[in-house]
């Protein structure tokens, strides 16, 4: 699966850590997701979509190998 975290962040201005503070986990979590070394829970997904506004089929697609 990948996603569009990383872009996602930089339009909004906020660091790794200020998005793990906003959905409650560590930056180290953030960044394993926006490494694809990660797949969040279907809630954390929902977080992160939220704090971007957008639909979490936005930001995160599965790929040929999912």
């Amino acid at each position: 699966m990948k996603n569009t975290i990383r872009v996602e962040r930089a339009i909004l201005n906020i660091t790794q850590a200020e998005l793990a503070e906003r959905v409650a986990v560590s930056r180290q979590t953030i960044n394993a997701i926006e490494s694809n070394k990660y797949v969040p829970s279907t809630v954390l997904a929902l977080k992160i979509a939220q704090v971007f506004q957008k639909r979490v089929e936005d930001i995160f697609t599965l790929e040929d190998t999912d």
